[in-house]
């Protein structure tokens, strides 16, 4: 397998690439800011790790593009809220949605969770981070805390809106602890050769704009004793918005429903980092999530602002969306996704109401 970089100057992300740079060996180096292009035919599995928003979907459009084997592929997701039954952060319809992408395209789709989700682990009080859950071709793992390297702790607020991790705990514990699990405890990976694709661009926020395209992922062992080789990729790094949804378009799957509604991001529905519009048409349209979370915001005294206003007080200082998408609206308060997710022959697809909007709605 031989991974290679070019320096990608802009245009069309579905010409062909810019002249050709030697290629690139990953047992010698291992991180290049830029790598648009790479060699994925030498992979045993390439991970998808999709949350349903935009960019993540055209990651696998754009890995089937480029000639990706359905036996490469298969799409992972975290269960923000667990599978236990909470509904405090997510949308509700996420898990049905990407049954139905994994259906569509013929292609497998594991979920993996912390148990007990993002409510769990923000009442945790005194005790230790519960079990995690992994689906793998074999049945479901259960994972527990190792008691030897855990402390018993205690968070009950929610993440605050930094890029710190320590104190934005949610992407932690919730999405990157429960990929290294998974990555780490099946054996059907010892000795295989592992992409990890995630959808994280550039444009996104000055964060990003800093990340490398092509790394040695956290979890490679390739020197260990199960020689697992996990290299991580981000396809559309280097990608503008307008590329993405043009790519969504060529194969007219349906934008996702978020973006329908106005939101700009595919994130949580209650993300901490929701502007005062987005949390304004929270507490319109979905006045319950609203009231859960200023309820918690005022038993822990600590509001997810750093102005001290809880989310109810936020949503009156701002003007919701006007959401003309009554479909879109339906589906979003209903957890068994029953729209279309590409357009019938001869339908027009339609860019969203959420697209190149400046309104936050997801982590930095």
């Amino acid at each position: 397998m031989k991974p290679y970089t070019d320096e990608h100057g802009g245009g069309s992300a579905f010409s062909e690439t810019t002249p050709q740079m030697s290629f690139i060996n990953l047992d010698t180096a291992d991180t290049f800011f830029s790598a648009p292009s790479i060699d994925i035919s030498g992979y045993d599995k390439i991970i998808v790790a999709t949350s349903g928003g935009k960019d993540s979907l055209v990651c696998l459009l754009h890995l089937l593009d480029l000639g990706a084997r359905k036996d490469q592929l298969e799409i992972w997701h975290h269960l923000a809220d667990g599978n236990e039954g909470s509904t405090l952060m997510d949308w509700l319809f996420t898990k049905d949605y990407l049954r139905q992408i994994a259906a569509l395209f013929d292609l497998p789709i594991y979920f993996s969770w912390l148990e007990g989700g993002f409510e769990g682990e923000m009442l945790k009080q005194n005790s230790l981070s519960r079990p995690h859950k992994i689906e793998t071709p074999d049945g479901l793992l259960t994972l527990p805390r190792d008691v030897r390297r855990s402390k018993p702790a205690t968070r009950l607020k929610f993440p605050q809106m930094a890029a710190s991790l320590s104190v934005r705990w949610c992407s932690a514990a919730l999405k990157i602890d429960v990929g290294r699990r998974a990555l780490n405890n099946q054996a059907r990976f010892d000795g295989k050769r592992i992409l990890f694709v995630s959808g994280e661009r550039r444009e996104e926020s000055s964060n990003r704009a800093k990340y490398n395209q092509l790394a040695i992922h956290a979890c490679d062992r390739r020197n260990g004793r199960k020689a697992l080789r996990v290299d991580e990729w981000r396809p559309v790094l280097h990608w503008s918005e307008s590329e993405v949804w043009a790519l969504l378009e060529r194969h007219r799957v349906i934008a996702p429903v978020p973006y329908r509604i106005g939101f700009s991001r595919y994130s949580c529905q209650c993300c901490i980092f929701n502007s005062a519009r987005t949390w304004a048409t929270i507490a319109r349209y979905f006045p319950d999530r609203a009231r859960t979370i200023a309820n918690y915001e005022n038993q822990f005294g600590i509001t997810i602002s750093r102005n001290k206003s809880n989310v109810l007080e936020i949503a009156n200082s701002a003007l919701p969306f006007e959401v003309d998408d009554t479909e879109a609206l339906e589906q979003a308060l209903s957890e068994v996704y029953s729209l279309p997710i590409q357009l019938a022959k001869g339908e027009t697809w339609v860019i969203p109401p959420g697209a190149h909007s400046k309104e936050s709605c997801g982590s930095v």
